[in-house]
């Protein structure tokens, strides 16, 4: 772990390279390199904390705490008036989650542990609440051509009010989690991390979260005039490169927890943050765009769709069961990287 944190160096190369003119080819390295020493502390203090508080708490809070860099990127995005690149990273972040991280965590501890087992009641709330999420999103797009006919700020109203629904749900799914169970510690044969203080595990994490937003959006400043000479699209920086860099931290703390036989924790982390981007950040954001005064809607292309819908389904039917191995690992890796292939020759935006 200590050579890994000799990367923390990156950090002032990238802010001094951002800030003071530094080309955006090396604020792009500098501030990826960076984040990645962030995510090894942010996945320590997970740790700690979940051994303390039980791994609901540790993955809530991770989750949460992960989709800061989501929130901070997407806010400059909507002041700019990047809606569409908006909407994109909210739907490659939900990917992300559901085939990326859970494919992975799935592998790395498949490999090293066999049949992994988690909480069989939790993942089957979580397929259902996954589908919800879809339906959820998909409503106010379905709807929008025909309504748009006959009152064009009707689909601005319907996407507040769905809006205010789905984070009313995350909050009663919420409630429902911590009231069945949650605060358990887990046990203490299985731990193998640092043994800090709930002050200091609380305190690092809120510190490299903070440090990993900030390089978040430094690496975020830098994508697009890198990229450019490639002719990549908007629309797949939005979808892939975009959810890699903000959430680094919290896909590795995941895959980390899976590693060390903690699928419990590892999946709150991975399907947990999905949801929350879904239910939560994506509804606050709907809110957030109309005070700053770029109204954003919950109107999808299809494209998003088919594919949320297809990572919502091959996601929840591979978590029904509460067990999980390597070569199921493998198909939910596989479905990602065809989505980001169609999604490389899209030519949207």
């Amino acid at each position: 772990m200590n050579y890994v944190l000799l990367l923390l160096i990156f950090i002032p190369i990238a802010l001094f390279s951002r800030y003071l003119g530094g080309s955006a080819s090396l604020t792009f390295v500098a501030a990826g390199l960076g984040i990645i020493p962030l995510a090894a502390l942010m996945g320590q203090a997970t740790e700690a904390l979940a051994e303390r508080v039980g791994h609901r708490w540790g993955s809530f809070l991770n989750g949460t705490l992960g989709n800061a860099a989501e929130l901070i990127i997407t806010f400059f995005a909507i002041r700019a008036g990047l809606l569409e690149l908006v909407k994109a990273s909210i739907t490659g972040s939900i990917l992300g989650n559901l085939l990326l991280v859970l494919g992975g965590s799935f592998l790395v501890g498949g490999l090293r542990h066999g049949v992994q087992k988690f909480n069989r009641s939790d993942a089957g709330l979580n397929a259902t609440m996954l589908f919800l999420s879809v339906i959820a999103l998909g409503i106010p797009s379905l709807f929008s051509h025909a309504i748009e006919a006959t009152n064009h700020d009707a689909v601005e109203y319907l996407s507040l009010g769905v809006a205010g629904m789905m984070i009313l749900v995350y909050g009663l799914s919420q409630v429902y989690l911590f009231s069945n169970g949650a605060g358990q510690p887990l046990p203490r044969s299985v731990h193998t991390g640092p043994v800090w203080s709930l002050t200091k595990a609380i305190s690092l994490l809120l510190a490299a979260t903070a440090f990993t937003a900030w390089m978040s959006e430094v690496l975020v400043s830098a994508v697009e005039p890198v990229l450019e000479h490639l002719g990549w699209t908007e629309f797949f920086i939005g979808v892939v490169i975009i959810p890699l860099v903000g959430n680094a931290a919290e896909h590795l703390v995941a895959v980390q927890a899976a590693a060390k036989d903690r699928m419990n924790l590892s999946l709150g982390i991975s399907v947990g943050s999905g949801l929350q981007v879904a239910l939560f950040v994506a509804p606050v954001l709907v809110f957030l765009s109309l005070v700053m005064g770029n109204p954003l809607t919950l109107v999808f292309n299809p494209f998003e769709l088919a594919a949320l819908g297809a990572a919502s389904v091959i996601a929840g039917l591979a978590a029904l069961d509460g067990e999980s191995n390597w070569m199921e690992g493998v198909q939910l890796l596989v479905v990602y990287l065809i989505l980001a292939m169609a999604f490389f020759f899209l030519p949207v935006g």
